[in-house]
């Protein structure tokens, strides 16, 4: 069973492809560009997380939510959602979220584990990365090399990152490029999408091999962190540009 997963590359290094062809997969996930890689899926990208399917799940299966079990829905949904703060937080969302609170599930201590903690090297590398921040057309993007990585000490992922550029005023799309290495240790740009509400960026990442949704998406890209920052923000400044003439998106400033 694969849960979260839009397609089979994601599952990393556990996926080996002759082996999982003879064996069934049941595929669980909320990704709009999930490519349907299993024998059966169940894919909803109306539910904001794949937790609060689980927690519909449970009813049918007649499986019991102990504490435990409630506690780990409820973090996926509040992960997921940015502690509902996001525009697929639905009432479904928050009635999901209640049934977990109800059978144990504690949300402060979830909040305080999850969202409202970080080591201090976090803030060593954004001092770095923020104070070479950009701006061009809607669209604002820093980058993260591995240098910078190493001078502040850092070993876990920038993804907070994100909620601070979907906060500026003047972008509607928002872009971190991660310098990385590729699996023959090539160079490799890992990639994170987010855009304001009527706006996608999940078409986007799907097109360049990645997948998401469409407030929020990435993707990883063969190249130099240069070579892929050149070529990506001129599409996303692009993307932009072409959704608020034929989609009725509409500026967020």
């Amino acid at each position: 069973i694969c849960l979260d997963m839009s397609s089979a590359d994601r599952m990393g290094a556990v996926y080996d492809e002759p082996r999982f062809g003879a064996i069934p997969l049941v595929v669980i996930d909320h990704h709009i560009t999930n490519t349907n890689f299993g024998v059966a899926n169940w894919v909803e990208p109306r539910c904001a997380a794949t937790a609060q399917m689980l927690v519909v799940l449970s009813g049918p299966l007649g499986i019991e939510v102990d504490t435990r079990l409630a506690q780990c829905l409820l973090t996926g949904i509040v992960t997921d959602t940015l502690c509902f703060r996001t525009s697929n937080t639905t009432p479904e969302v928050l009635e999901a979220a209640m049934c977990m609170q109800r059978a144990g599930a504690d949300l402060s201590d979830i909040v305080r584990q999850t969202l409202n903690r970080m080591p201090f090297s976090t803030l060593h590398l954004w001092s770095r990365v923020l104070a070479d921040a950009h701006l061009d057309q809607g669209v604002t993007w820093v980058t993260v090399s591995q240098a910078q990585l190493r001078q502040a000490g850092h070993e876990g992922d920038d993804s907070r990152l994100n909620s601070i550029l979907s906060s500026i005023n003047e972008a509607d799309m928002s872009a971190i490029f991660t310098e990385k290495l590729g699996a023959n240790g090539s160079p490799a740009v890992e990639c994170s999408f987010r855009a304001k509400p009527g706006f996608n960026v999940g078409e986007l990442a799907f097109q360049l091999g990645g997948g998401g949704h469409a407030p929020a998406s990435g993707c990883t890209i063969a190249g130099t962190l240069d070579d892929v920052v050149g070529s990506v923000v001129p599409m996303l400044v692009a993307e932009r540009r072409r959704q608020l003439a034929h989609t009725g998106a509409t500026p967020q400033h």
